[in-house]
């Protein structure tokens, strides 16, 4: 069984979600993170995405930063968690043209 550090998934997650916020892959992942994390954080997917839409791109890296330690709240508060988070990683990541 392979060790999954919550550190990493958070990282990942941040980078993957922030692609997606300003991309195609929004539409799915703001329904789908609603659905699997809760309302809290497609408000968070919609602030970035706004954000990343008015602004230059050190945004991007600021909203990365932000949505790393977001998810490493949750996963550090909900451990239970982190196997959706790594699967809305993975499948995110697919919809972007990422592997």
């Amino acid at each position: 069984m392979a060790v999954i550090h919550q550190e990493r998934v958070a990282w990942e997650g941040a980078r993957v979600f922030v692609s997606a916020a300003d991309a195609d892959a929004y539409w799915w992942l703001s329904e789908t993170i609603e659905q699997r994390l809760g309302a809290a954080y497609r408000a968070r997917l919609t602030a970035t995405r706004t954000q990343l839409q008015q602004q230059d791109q050190a945004r991007n890296l600021a909203e990365i930063g932000a949505w790393r330690v977001f998810l490493e709240d949750l996963l550090h508060t909900r451990p239970d968690i982190q196997p959706v988070v790594v699967e809305l990683i993975a499948e995110t990541s697919g919809r972007l043209g990422r592997r």
